[in-house]
């Protein structure tokens, strides 16, 4: 690098020792920008290229233990990883991919844009990472989504250009982790780039087969080696003569990919300065680089979705209708309900989606059924508004009572017995049932603070 980045280096080399940024996004599915300012107990500062995002200029806030955070009003993300969302710009109604979705920042945010129109498809090939990405989009209280633990090429079987979006956030060296992470600063070794770079455009080929004429494919890493960034978009362009690279928006501190990095063979006649290299010296985010791509051709409007015929058992549809009718305000839906096991999930789309596939999660895990009793999930909550729900129990942010109940601790409260949405201010928590006054509580133990 420093032959490469000559007088730059020394400040490139001083930033990684720096503290890493703090960044906030806001879950623009459940308040505004405007309405976040309006509250936020944190002192932040706007990023330049997106409304929801923003810097934590206090070193000392912890963001992470305050009550809007399982709230699910806001995801803690890099700043630099926040630009994938607005070059891939997915609209509502489309179908998108994130193919290397773990922990979730990235679909998070492709979820947000939605605006719970579409299908949302997040993979994950470590199967813990899943299980973490499941809980990150359910405390988003995304609806319009199927979270599956395949490889690529699986996917690419059951969806050839399927979708009009496409993320590969591909396995790298993780350069731009440095000054977050020493493990990732313990773990890199130059011998692995050149298998990282094949694995990368192993991936990058099956997922470009998912994308549908006139998509869009976003490829990006969190590494600064120009052999798993420009040589990889090169050798994908080079093979792939029906994508092409596209150039991007007009954004402060994007600066332009590196083809004089790489052999004059491999980088002659492609346009690699469109790539996108974030630079830890010169940006408020860590490293990162983003090739944006467009595959030719006409394109057609995304497949409808429409909720499947309800398929449950009669014991499960009457738990089901009396839950409703107890707890809930406004009419059960007809269509939609379908059981896995013990678990009642709630489709916006039919099953017929994912094909041969086996998802991990699907649409909104509403309930379980154990022994003949019904109990509510925790991802129905991070679903509603209080005004859905007959029973709700409002905690002030600051309150003793808020952080008790996110302990998994009883609280006592008066008010009819039954199903009570527990809420922040006007956001929902999860849920606790009331007996004779005390609040029994169901704050899922996994989640709970210690």
């Amino acid at each position: 690098m420093r032959a490469r980045l000559g007088d730059e280096f020394h400040a490139f080399i001083a930033s990684l020792a720096a503290p890493a940024a703090r960044g906030l996004r806001v879950n623009t599915t459940k308040i505004t920008p405007e309405a976040w300012l309006a509250r936020t107990p944190f002192s932040l500062q706007p990023l330049p290229w997106l409304p929801e995002g923003f810097l934590i200029t206090d070193p000392h806030a912890r963001p992470g233990r305050h009550p809007y955070h399982p709230a699910g009003l806001y995801y803690l993300q890099d700043p630099s990883a926040m630009l994938a969302a607005v070059l891939l710009d997915p609209q509502p109604g489309e179908w998108v991919l994130d193919v290397s979705a773990a922990p979730g920042g990235k679909a998070t945010h492709l979820a947000a844009r939605l605006q719970g129109r579409g299908l949302l498809v997040a993979n994950e090939v470590v199967r813990p990472r899943a299980r973490t990405l499941i809980d990150n989009l359910a405390r988003f209280g995304v609806r319009n989504m199927v979270v599956t633990h395949e490889p690529v090429e699986r996917l690419a079987q059951v969806w050839p250009g399927r979708f009009q979006r496409v993320l590969v956030d591909a396995p790298c060296s993780g350069e731009g982790m440095f000054r977050k992470s020493e493990q990732a600063r313990k773990e890199w070794s130059a011998r692995a780039i050149p298998g990282n770079a094949a694995r990368q455009q192993r991936i990058l080929a099956a997922a470009a087969t998912m994308v549908a004429p006139g998509g869009r494919l976003l490829y990006a890493t969190c590494t600064f080696a120009p052999e798993e960034n420009e040589a990889v978009v090169a050798r994908f362009l080079r093979t792939h003569p029906d994508f092409d690279l596209l150039p991007p928006p007009d954004l402060p501190y994007l600066a332009p990919g590196r083809p004089d990095w790489l052999s004059a063979d491999l980088a002659r006649g492609l346009p690699l300065e469109r790539c996108v290299r974030i630079w830890p010296h010169r940006s408020p985010g860590d490293g990162h680089f983003y090739a944006l791509m467009a595959r030719r051709g006409d394109p057609s409007p995304p497949e409808p979705l429409t909720p499947p015929p309800s398929s449950l058992p009669r014991q499960s549809l009457n738990l089901l209708r009396a839950f409703w009718q107890e707890t809930m305000v406004g009419p059960m839906p007809e269509d939609g309900w379908v059981q896995y096991g013990d678990a009642i999930h709630h489709l916006a789309f039919s099953p017929d989606v994912w094909g041969a596939l086996r998802p991990v999660r699907a649409g909104v895990r509403v309930g379980r059924i154990l022994r003949g009793r019904w109990t509510p999930h925790h991802a129905l909550a991070l679903t509603l508004t209080p005004d859905q729900v007959q029973r709700t129990l409002r905690l002030a942010p600051e309150s003793r009572d808020v952080r008790a109940y996110l302990r998994g601790e009883a609280l006592r409260s008066p008010g009819a017995d039954g199903w009570v949405l527990v809420t922040v201010e006007a956001f929902p928590l999860g849920w606790a049932r009331r007996v004779q006054g005390v609040v029994k509580n169901h704050y899922p133990k996994g989640w709970r603070w210690k």
